[in-house]
């Protein structure tokens, strides 16, 4: 007997499903430049334990059913950021989503939406090219700046220096703050939360001589000063920092002129 399957449906009956595992319906959006005039949603019926992460399921579809799907991953475990996409309209990071928390209540068939993050050129399926991204990352001078000699024994700080700016040091460069951000969304040449984020980083550090810098390059008119504060990029965060809270500190040390 043949399985008529629905359009844009593949089988997926290879699979190896485990003890305990049930069905989920997993849409990606698709892309392929050399096939296709535009994006098209695919879907992939996969069998999935409560345990497994997004990530699982993309690549047992990959190694499975349709080696041509193309995604960012690395580390799987949260920490190297490649894995960023839209997971059913929120970015996050694949490896840390969790079936379990995806599931549908009350017996309902579960569907698990993956798009590829926004704003930023999609080159195949859910990986975009990232170099917009690493430009305005780049442009805030995201390392520390320091002036005269190099000194002779490391450069001490206090413990409540270091806190000051502990909640910027977490950023993975995953993107999905920037991605999320509207204003990013309708001017890619925003800098974006990610980029003021990692200048917040340098900015606030009492070892660095670089402060004025930075903010004169954030005092533009795509700087800081654009961000709506809707705080899209704080949700987003996978690091959990807060981001909206950092850009506004930036913003009052361009007003008052004092780090």
């Amino acid at each position: 007997m043949t399985t008529v399957l629905a359009e844009g449906a593949h089988d997926t009956s290879q699979i190896p499903a485990p003890e305990g595992s049930v069905t989920i319906t997993v849409k990606i959006l698709r892309f392929n430049p050399e096939l296709d005039s535009e994006p098209h949603w695919e879907s992939y019926d996969v069998p999935a334990l409560p345990t497994d992460r997004v990530l699982n399921l993309l690549m047992n579809i990959k190694n499975y059913v349709d080696g041509t799907l193309s995604f960012r991953r690395s580390c799987a475990h949260g920490i190297c950021g490649s894995d960023a996409m839209q997971i059913n309209g929120i970015n996050r990071l694949a490896c840390k989503v969790l079936v379990k928390d995806l599931m549908a209540g009350g017996g309902k068939q579960t569907t698990v939406t993956i798009a590829p993050i926004k704003g930023l050129k999609t080159e195949k399926d859910l990986y975009v090219d990232m170099e917009p991204f690493f430009e305005a990352f780049r442009a805030v001078k995201p390392y520390l700046i320091a002036y005269g000699n190099e000194p002779t024994r490391e450069r001490i700080q206090s413990i409540a220096d270091r806190e000051r700016f502990d909640d910027t040091t977490k950023c993975i460069l995953c993107a999905c703050c920037t991605s999320s951000c509207p204003v990013y969304w309708s001017d890619g040449s925003y800098f974006g939360p990610a980029a003021i984020v990692n200048a917040h980083r340098f900015i606030f550090d009492s070892r660095d001589e670089g402060a004025e810098e930075r903010l004169d390059i954030l005092n533009d008119a795509e700087g800081v000063w654009r961000c709506r504060t809707t705080f899209n990029c704080t949700d987003a965060c996978p690091r959990g920092i807060q981001v909206t809270k950092a850009i506004q500190e930036v913003k009052r040390a361009l007003l008052f002129k004092r780090v």
